[in-house]
């Protein structure tokens, strides 16, 4: 009867250690507007789903883990989870991203008084004479004798430099990503039968199966043929990610 007792126990234990844990929430925009199509990132598994409509989200995760939201015109946050976010909802605002304002040139209006607009609007002459000077100055190469090292002074030797650090690539899968909907377009995607909130989820399968974009995501910059590239591979993966859904 103990024995028996200790294996249902021991059962029920391993049933809970072994169940999966989801993280629950509601992204909204500092003046508490719902937030949807955010994309929610779990670091350590890589896990990515989009916030509905109403600014929900549900992903898969632990205590620990730390998510990522991505939302074009809003700055991006990492949200560190807490055994408070497993048993309930999280709360996340997103703060709208500053842009720049170009820079306005304001000139002085006429007054109508000679004096007064001549001095405004024309420089003084010895000020233009002192430019063209400059311009002249500037444009001379020179002499080589100058930058020469004196007498005794140490000189450093030339040599052919050193790489400090590994450079910083200018996109990444999720920039990629919005490029592929931008330039081609949501209707390319759903001519395909691919749900709208699943085109991101399709970019990166294909992405997944092996899909060349290293120069791409390095210079930031993604050319016709990269996009005729990408086309190609979506006929190739198009298949198998129906298949799962075909299954059900």
């Amino acid at each position: 009867m103990k024995i028996k007792l200790f294996f249902i126990l021991f059962t029920v234990f391993f049933i809970n250690l072994s169940a999966q844990e989801y993280i629950f929430g509601k992204i909204t925009s500092e003046d508490n507007n719902e937030l949807p199509d955010v994309t929610v990132i779990n670091i350590r598994t890589d896990e990515r789903v989009l916030s509905n409509r109403d600014g929900h989200f549900m992903i898969s995760g632990r205590a620990g883990d730390e998510l990522r939201l991505v939302k074009t015109g809003y700055e991006r946050i990492n949200k560190k989870v807490t055994r408070e976010n497993i048993s309930s909802s999280i709360n996340i605002t997103l703060i709208r991203a500053a842009e720049l304002i170009a820079e306005v040139e304001i000139k002085k209006n006429l007054t109508g008084d000679l004096k007064i607009d001549s001095k405004n609007l024309n420089a003084p002459r010895k000020v233009e004479k002192l430019k063209s000077d400059l311009a002249v100055y500037m444009s001379q190469k020179s002499d080589p004798r100058i930058m020469a090292a004196r007498p005794g002074e140490f000189v450093q030797p030339k040599g052919q430099g050193f790489a400090i650090g590994k450079v910083k690539d200018k996109w990444d899968d999720l920039d990629l990503a919005n490029y592929l909907i931008y330039a081609l377009g949501e209707k390319y995607f759903t001519d395909l039968k691919i749900d709208k909130t699943f085109i991101q989820h399709f970019i990166y399968y294909v992405l997944a199966g092996g899909f060349e974009r290293r120069n791409i995501l390095k210079y930031g910059f993604c050319s016709d043929a990269d996009l005729m590239r990408f086309q190609r591979a979506v006929l190739v993966r198009i298949s198998s990610y129906r298949a799962p859904q075909t299954q059900k």
